[in-house]
């Protein structure tokens, strides 16, 4: 009988401890990324959805074809998922349009 009571209170205390709630959140950030490259490093207006952003183009190595681009607040704008209307103008001449698609976490390198 001692023994029966030992396990019920045994299984009362471990019912009774908890460990809480929590969450974990993983994945990929609901952002997405764009880059522009060119021959030459050089200023560009971008307006993507009727907002303008000022930035610089990475200049493009042929030899590195593939690599990564190092995402700055100079050369990279990060905007939310879906379709965008990106434009892209250099010296007053419009060079790029395009309505693109960016999934969650993409970064779009654009050659100009």
């Amino acid at each position: 009988m001692k023994k029966l009571m030992i396990i019920a209170a045994f299984t009362i205390l471990l019912a009774g401890c908890g460990v809480g709630n929590y969450s974990v959140q993983s994945g990929v950030e609901d952002a997405a990324f764009i880059s522009f490259t060119d021959d030459t490093q050089q200023d560009i207006n971008v307006t993507v959805d009727d907002q303008t952003y000022v930035l610089k183009t990475v200049k493009q190595k042929a030899y590195k074809s593939g690599r990564d681009i190092r995402q700055t607040a100079l050369n990279t704008i990060k905007i939310g998922t879906g379709q965008h209307e990106v434009k892209v103008v250099i010296n007053g001449t419009e060079v790029f349009s395009k309505k693109l698609f960016l999934s969650a976490g993409e970064h779009k390198i654009i050659e100009l």
